[in-house]
């Protein structure tokens, strides 16, 4: 365990992101937080922060426990954390969400806006 980490080694370290340089790119596109804040990469974390992190269409929002810059295995990263992440939505809701099927193309211009009356946009 190291005193000072920088808030991509972090994310990647307690595993994630696949790779560290997702982990950077996720900071400069605001995907992660720090304390509620955009960071750049070389943010440091200390211990008692909360980061949220944006990842696979879900939001994930974590305590600092313990500090690591190396990657380490899965038991040891969740000792790293207390995971404050809200449950995922339920297997119901997803399916009954539509979907086009895959290779389908774009959609119309028809079901384009229904798609933005379902969602309240017009």
């Amino acid at each position: 365990m190291s005193s000072a980490t920088r808030i991509d080694a972090w994310v990647w370290s307690v595993r994630l992101f696949r790779t560290r340089s997702a982990a950077a790119e996720a900071c400069r596109a605001g995907h992660v937080k720090l304390n509620d804040e955009t960071v750049k990469p070389a943010q440091p974390v200390a211990v008692g922060d909360r980061v949220r992190v944006w990842n696979n269409h879900r939001e994930y929002i974590y305590e600092v426990t313990g500090l690591v810059s190396k990657r380490v295995g899965a038991s040891v990263a969740r000792q790293c954390y207390i995971d404050h992440s809200p449950p995922p939505p339920s297997k119901e809701l997803l399916d009954s969400q539509p979907r086009r099927d895959r290779g389908a193309g774009r959609p119309t211009k028809k079901e384009r806006r229904e798609t933005d009356r379902l969602r309240g946009r017009r």
